[in-house]
């Protein structure tokens, strides 16, 4: 039942904002790159160049994972067995979190924009992290 009521306040919550729920969600799966970080004082550190790929993998409505990935020129990644799970939760004053685990760690991040091209999430030390959808690069022949 608790389940339920995670996806119908989910469902409410992004229904609100104007988008259909199942595919705002789907947005979420897939490569992305980071472009800033903005700290609680204002001060901001710009990405121009990646070594790292955040991959979020959406398994049904409320849970997934994230990995880590290094793109190759060849179009492909490098990546780890080590994987970030996560559980989507919703409710009235923080809207839409990512609450991590790891074997060593957990963690919340709230998602403050999710489309197509843009991800921006906070963390709880008030770090707000901007994505964009990450564009692959093939140079092979």
């Amino acid at each position: 039942m608790k389940k339920n009521f995670v996806v119908v306040l989910i469902s409410i919550l992004l229904t609100g904002c104007g988008n259909n729920p199942k595919e705002y969600l789907k947005e979420l799966s897939g490569y992305w790159e980071i472009q800033k970080v903005q700290l609680p004082d204002g001060s901001v550190k710009e990405y121009t160049v990646n070594t790292n790929i955040d991959y979020f993998e959406l398994l049904n409505d409320s849970v997934g994972y994230r990995k880590k990935m290094q793109p190759t020129l060849t179009g492909n990644f490098y990546t780890t067995d080590d994987t970030e799970n996560f559980k989507l939760t919703s409710n009235a004053k923080d809207g839409l979190r990512i609450h991590y685990t790891t074997r060593l760690d957990e963690w919340s991040e709230t998602i403050k924009k999710l489309n197509e091209k843009e991800l921006v999430v906070v963390n709880a030390a008030g770090i707000t992290y901007y994505y964009k959808r990450f564009e692959k690069i093939n140079i092979a022949p």
